[in-house]
């Protein structure tokens, strides 16, 4: 009895090491100490590709470099991703439209995918659930919210929280110090914060006061990833804020969806300011301390 009983335990313990080791073998969203440059400039090392269609495979060769840049011919949906995932970083992204389109009348359209989890392909076949960073004419830097499921077939629950005016039509842009709304049950694209409510997505037309570059010219974007917070920057101006995000942390992608486009550069920086929780109850589940020589970029902790 004695023998069977310890016997039994040490099945148990062994499981239970087991399981911790292959936990412990997980790889961790890495935060950034130093830059690091998701494209090296000469191929796509440390990256992956996927196609609804093809999937790993690359037959009509979408995803290229060309003159030291990132080529996505826009044939197809789906992406390059790094592969590894990433938490707290200041990501830089510069783009610039290519001739392609797809034979529409609607804007050119891309996207940087941020806190990509689960299987390639989980949410329709052509992207991953995560957040997304739009590109697509007059509407760079609204977010998206795509959502999949796990490899067990269960719902990722991605979603954000933020402030907010309301569109005559009842969609929502970003506005500080606006009314507060949870995406779900909050529904549809949420818009940066001087996306025209009257822009008609026509290709190649330009929103009143679009903060992107012209056509033909690079435009840069900034996102700002601390904690549960996301903060988007388009050509040095904020333009797009929420919080209480999940997930916090992924792969990082770069989506075509029918359109060439050229990145020239794709890299991470060290955050240079630190997420810390409230000293007081808020709406707000973090503070954030921004590091700057403006003062009025500066956003310090509650006082307790």
């Amino acid at each position: 009895m004695a023998t069977r009983a310890w016997m039994g335990l040490a099945l148990v313990l062994g499981l239970i090491a087991g399981r911790a080791a292959a936990e412990e073998g997980q790889a961790k969203p890495i935060a950034p100490t130093q830059t690091i440059q998701l494209f090296n400039g000469r191929d796509l090392a440390g990256l992956t590709t996927w196609l609804k269609d093809t999937q790993r495979d690359d037959p009509r060769k979408v995803f290229r470099v060309t003159d030291g840049m990132i080529h996505l011919s826009g044939e197809g949906n789906g992406y390059v991703a790094t592969d590894k995932e990433y938490r707290d970083y200041h990501l830089t992204v510069e783009y610039k439209w290519g001739e392609r389109t797809d034979g529409g009348k609607y804007v050119r359209n891309s996207g940087v995918l941020l806190h990509a989890v689960g299987p390639d392909g989980n949410a329709g076949g052509a992207w991953p659930s995560c957040i997304e960073c739009q590109l697509a004419q007059g509407c760079v830097g609204d977010l998206i919210l795509i959502r999949g499921k796990d490899a067990k077939g269960e719902a990722i629950p991605v979603q954000i929280t933020a402030e907010t005016e309301l569109a005559p039509d009842g969609r929502h842009r970003w506005k500080q110090g606006g009314e507060v709304k949870s995406f779900p049950p909050t529904r549809g694209q949420f818009w940066w914060n001087k996306h025209g409510w009257d822009f008609k997505e026509l290709i190649d037309t330009r929103g009143r006061d679009d903060v992107e570059s012209p056509l033909g010219e690079w435009t840069r974007v900034e996102c700002l990833c601390a904690g549960k917070r996301i903060t988007i920057k388009v050509n040095g101006q904020t333009v797009n804020e929420c919080y209480d995000v999940y997930p916090a942390a992924g792969r990082i992608l770069l989506q075509t969806e029918g359109f060439e486009i050229f990145f020239r550069k794709f890299e991470l920086q060290p955050l240079k300011y630190r997420h810390t929780p409230c000293a007081v109850k808020s709406r707000h589940t973090e503070c954030a301390y921004y590091k700057s020589e403006n003062r009025h970029d500066r956003k310090q902790p509650h006082a307790p």
